[in-house]
């Protein structure tokens, strides 16, 4: 990728930030046809195939790291797959076509299409752990965390960094029982809580951006591909994610001990991602703090609402864009592709 991030972000006369928000334009195109439909399998389905679609004419020689998975046994976009044209730099690639299927599935906020994208072979791949408990913060605050400490030494530093009160600190915390301890001690702080039920990366990088003024922490445990994802966000927004593997079970703990990670390790940013030059790429499938979710036009048309971050040079990027669907589906079909149909 040193041809890629060393004179700007071009492979040749490509721009590949804009290729990749392709990618997540066409999975959130697909994925929106089911919101509210009750159906997270097709929304996903129809997502994964969509962004499949568009990666494979990329020029980059990219590898899926972080991918739809062996917990998903997804048939397409997992772990190991080859994507993009073979030509050009190697690239490490994470996606989760839909972040947030439940979201989807209810017509709920906060459902986005999103990718990253770093150097080849500087990807951290948690494997089959698939969870992590993580704490993500925004500049102001990434010196003052850490992930061993009580959760209300934390809202404290953060607080302080961040020229607050603790009691006017708002932290994002999964919807799960497994939280009800963080919870309680959250607010036995005096902080707040804002609980989401789905949309791991977004909470995190709501969390560290500065157009999101109502999240200061994420905190708890969420997924492990997500927060690989989020750690490409984490470089080019200034902030920082701290997160230790949680295996839920016995037999997993083993299996990812056999596979050679430290369960007991303390993951920091640059270990889920060493490269400074990463690309974080999200197009909204519902509205959400982050990105707009798809909008559809009277005209038949639609329009996207997505965000390209790159750490290079800390550049953000907010792309709305229109798209005629007929012409989308023509494209699509010739392609042996059915993006926009139910």
């Amino acid at each position: 990728m040193t041809e890629q991030f060393e004179h700007g972000y071009s492979i040749g006369t490509n721009n590949l930030g804009l290729d990749l928000v392709r990618a997540t334009e066409a999975a959130a195109l697909a994925a929106a046809r089911w919101v509210g439909r009750g159906q997270k399998e097709s929304g996903d389905g129809a997502a994964v195939d969509a962004m499949r679609a568009v990666l494979g004419g990329v020029r980059m020689d990219g590898v899926i790291v972080i991918g739809e998975g062996e917990k998903d046994e997804a048939p397409m976009l997992h772990n190991g797959e080859k994507v993009g044209t073979g030509q050009g730099p190697k690239v490490d690639i994470a996606v989760d076509p839909v972040d947030g299927t439940r979201l989807l599935a209810l017509g709920m906020r906060n459902s986005i299409a999103v990718l990253a994208a770093a150097e080849g072979g500087t990807m951290y791949n948690p494997t089959m752990c698939f969870y992590m408990d993580k704490l993500a913060v925004g500049p102001e605050a990434a010196d003052v965390i850490d992930i061993e400490a009580p959760i209300e030494d934390n809202i404290r530093k953060v607080a302080k960094a961040k020229g607050k009160r603790p009691e006017d600190v708002v932290v994002a915390v999964l919807n799960r029982d497994r939280h009800e301890e963080l919870t309680n001690a959250i607010r036995a702080a005096g902080a707040r809580t804002r609980m989401y039920t789905d949309g791991d990366v977004a909470a995190s990088v709501a969390a560290a951006s500065e157009s999101v003024k109502n999240i200061d922490i994420l905190a708890g445990v969420g997924g492990s591909p997500e927060g690989v994802v989020s750690a490409c966000a984490m470089k080019a927004l200034g902030g920082r994610i701290m997160a230790k593997l949680w295996p839920t079970s016995d037999e997993e703990r083993q299996r990812t001990i056999d596979a050679g990670l430290d369960v007991d390790r303390v993951l920091d940013t640059n270990d889920l991602v060493s490269s400074e030059n990463t690309l974080f790429v999200a197009s909204g499938i519902t509205d959400g703090d982050l990105v707009d979710g798809v909008h559809y036009m009277p005209n038949g048309g639609a329009r996207t609402h997505s965000v390209v971050m790159r750490s290079s040079s800390g550049t953000i990027r907010f792309i709305e864009a229109f798209h005629h669907l007929d012409k989308l589906n023509r494209h699509a079909e010739a392609s042996g592709q059915k993006l926009h149909e139910l």
